[in-house]
């Protein structure tokens, strides 16, 4: 493969990841807001947020053994993005804390779904002449798109409310999900 169908990978990787980014961002900042709207506490969003990471940590270790065996890493990282969004569109359903658990539990399971398989297609198309500048490349990816999600996810709150909110950054995942899932077969970017 050459280098130029590598940088064409990772750009796509990169943009896909980025909307994952820029919609989990929209929330971050105002996540405990979003708690006290729906009738919890904050003890109740550092619960929530403790549910998503064991949810998340358990099943990585999973899904990092099941990936290693599968044919399809693509398919994992387009279907952990779906399962993302799914969760985010519930959050717009959710009206007591036991409602809130699943969802985080949900989110947590998509991120767990895509976050290794995703790692490993990164890596693989990462020129290691330069690898610490391209994983530099991502990184600043996360935190540009951590900036600008936290300023319109408050700006979308704000004027057009939570539901709305959760409709852009579902809409957000769930065009990652298409993106990765129906990429052109003709472009052939994934070779695991």
């Amino acid at each position: 493969m050459t280098a130029r169908k590598h940088s064409k990978i990772r750009q796509f990787l990169l943009i896909t990841n980025g909307l994952i980014f820029l919609a989990e961002a929209m929330l971050g900042p105002i996540y405990a807001l979003f708690i006290a709207d729906v009738g919890g506490s904050l003890l109740n969003a550092g619960i929530a947020g403790g549910v998503f990471a064991v949810v998340a940590g358990t099943l990585t270790l999973l899904v990092g053994k099941v990936s290693d065996w599968s044919g399809s890493r693509r398919l994992f990282v387009g279907v952990g993005y779906a399962i993302i969004g799914l969760g985010f569109a519930l959050y717009t359903v959710v009206d007591s804390f036991a409602e809130l658990l699943i969802v985080e539990a949900i989110i947590g399971a998509g991120q767990a779904i895509y976050a290794p398989p995703f790692s490993v297609l990164y890596s693989q198309h990462l020129d290691f002449r330069h690898p610490a500048r391209q994983w530099g490349v991502w990184e600043a990816m996360t935190y540009y798109t951590t900036a600008i999600g936290s300023v319109a996810g408050a700006v979308i709150a704000s004027k057009l409310g939570f539901d709305a909110l959760f409709g852009v950054m579902s809409a957000f995942a769930f065009l990652s999900a298409v993106t990765v899932l129906w990429q052109p077969r003709r472009a052939n970017l994934f070779m695991a």
